[in-house]
């Protein structure tokens, strides 16, 4: 009989995603395919995000049938909301849990549905390299992409994740913030990737960064206007790209600084698309118990989905 696995899809506003992961809890296949977007646009209306979804899944399952030609999946999840609040809701999601329900139904499988955040915080743990410690006592995760910077507190449960909030943006997100600078210097959305490459290559003086953090809570609408005059002063891609990280590393070293002295002591992960960038990472790494996603499982991914089906599944089966 083949091994057993489970199956998880996620339909972000950047990415459709799928993965699978085996019995013993190990990632065995991780597939994602960016949704286009236009030169010079910063992001997807929610209609163009859904029918970009309709047409990467169908792709993205050819895929995953040539995995499971070596598998047996006995359950499949789905990341269904933004959040796990009451309130948290966008349809791009909608594609994601349409093709869950029907590969559910086709194999006759339970279903398990997750939030977006939930399956970043898990595939986040899963490879920072202390997965077994942070899955025992809670932790702190940083959230940061395009469309979320959030401070987290994470109690680690059977079936995942208790979340509450603690620190936010009051205005853009890091991501946004990024992306709106580099669209606005001609790059091409998303931007992250290659203001990194930009920055990597410059060595001169930047202004400092003049941020808002306020109670753990931070302000980056600022930053866009900063780095415009900026751009307008030097005309200097590389210059704009190394001041943009240095903002936003100093104000996530700001908002770590308010954790910490509101909950003392505890691990902390980052997580999201905007922590692969190895400025920031070098930045706050210099904080002791502190963890960083793997590339491929910082940006959106499926695979946390996959593997927090698998504690579900695992849970309900040892209740029975």
């Amino acid at each position: 009989m083949k091994p057993i696995c489970y199956v998880g899809f996620d339909t972000s506003n950047y990415t459709t995603s799928c993965a699978v992961c085996n019995a013993d809890g190990e990632v065995v296949a991780n597939f994602k395919a960016p949704l286009p977007v236009k030169a010079g646009e910063c992001g997807l209306r929610q209609s163009d995000a859904v029918f970009a979804h309709v047409r990467n899944l169908p792709v993205l399952a050819a895929q995953l049938r040539e995995v499971l030609r070596d598998y047996r999946a006995v359950a499949v999840g789905c990341s269904a909301t933004p959040r796990t609040a009451e309130d948290s809701y966008m349809p791009c999601f909608l594609s994601g849990i349409a093709a869950a329900e029907i590969f559910a139904a086709a194999n006759d499988l339970p279903i398990y549905r997750f939030s977006h955040q939930d399956g970043h915080v898990m595939a986040a743990v899963y490879s920072s390299g202390a997965e077994d410690s942070l899955l025992r006592a809670p932790f702190a995760a940083f959230h940061v992409s395009g469309g979320t910077t959030e401070v987290l507190s994470v109690k680690p449960c059977e079936n995942g994740f208790s979340i509450s909030l603690v620190g936010k943006t009051a205005d853009l997100n890091a991501g946004q913030a990024i992306d709106r600078v580099g669209v606005m210097m001609g790059l091409q959305f998303p931007c992250g990737k290659e203001m990194e490459q930009l920055a990597n290559g410059f060595s001169g003086k930047l202004p400092k960064p003049r941020i808002c953090v306020r109670d753990g809570d931070c302000n980056l609408s600022g930053l866009q206007n900063l780095a415009e005059r900026l751009w307008n002063e030097t005309q200097d891609p590389a210059a704009v790209s190394a001041y943009v990280f240095s903002f936003v590393g100093a104000t996530l070293e700001a908002m770590t600084a308010a954790l910490d002295e509101k909950m003392p002591g505890l691990p902390i992960v980052y997580a999201g698309g905007v922590m692969s960038n190895r400025f920031l990472q070098a930045r706050l790494a210099k904080r002791a118990n502190t963890y960083f996603a793997a590339p491929a499982f910082s940006a959106d991914n499926a695979a946390g989905i996959a593997l927090l089906c698998r504690r579900r599944f695992l849970t309900e089966q040892r209740k029975q």
